[in-house]
């Protein structure tokens, strides 16, 4: 009942923010709530979409853990997400792209994915697999992949063979590493923390977007790229 009062909220900041896509964004929920659609992915292993889309989105952009971009830009901004939400995927999809090309290739601005998760227990091996997959530099090439494949909410479809094609449609060198990182319990302060971090802010849903930077933060009621874009220069 949380959870979907949640993405209720969420989405109501989407209508609210008055995006461009937001039909596209409602399909994408729709389509992600049903378990996919005949075109692939929809939590199949066999059959996944976005691999080219996403790397080239992401190419020579660089990756440390679950930051993406230079470690050194005096901006951050910070999602608070669960890999398994229909509403962070059609963010994932419609919206962060153009926050990385636009606000993170620049090197002024670092983009952080922090876990804050709600939606059931299909989304900590889901969240713990991304988390390891950033061991190797590939920590967002694996979510952003993961959400253009997204499943219906704990339906079963987070199986060890789905989250291997996603690992290695995403480009993990070491496979076996991955393996062995993913079922780690290194990841679970990482999960308290972050869950930590979104309550501490007064999140409560997902995704929710912290930005930061030299003049202090901001914590957005909504997540639309002008409402992001003008925290970047507030915080500036």
């Amino acid at each position: 009942m949380e959870a979907d009062l949640a993405r209720k909220r969420r989405l109501q900041y989407l209508i609210i923010g008055g995006f461009a896509a937001v039909a596209v964004i409602v399909a994408l929920i729709v389509i992600s709530q049903s378990g996919g659609d005949d075109n692939g992915g929809g939590g199949s292993p066999s059959n996944l979409r976005g691999a080219a889309q996403v790397d080239a989105e992401l190419s020579g952009i660089p990756q440390q853990g679950q930051v993406l971009g230079d470690t050194n830009a005096p901006v951050t901004v910070v999602e608070f997400g669960d890999p398994q939400c229909p509403v962070c995927a059609a963010f994932a999809e419609q919206i962060a792209p153009e926050l990385i090309a636009s606000e993170v290739t620049g090197g002024s601005v670092k983009y952080e994915f922090q876990p804050y998760l709600i939606i059931g227990p299909e989304s900590e091996p889901a969240m713990t697999a991304a988390l390891a997959a950033g061991d190797q530099g590939r920590f967002w090439n694996f979510l952003q992949l993961f959400y253009r494949n997204q499943g219906a909410e704990n339906s079963g479809y987070v199986t060890d063979a789905f989250l291997m094609s996603i690992a290695e449609a995403a480009g993990i060198p070491d496979i076996d590493g991955w393996e062995q990182s993913r079922n780690s319990s290194k990841w679970d302060s990482v999960l308290s923390d972050g869950t930590n971090q979104a309550e501490s802010n007064g999140f409560q849903g997902t995704p929710s977007i912290l930005v930061q930077g030299p003049n202090g933060q901001r914590a957005l009621e909504g997540f639309g790229l002008g409402e992001i874009r003008s925290a970047i220069q507030q915080v500036s």
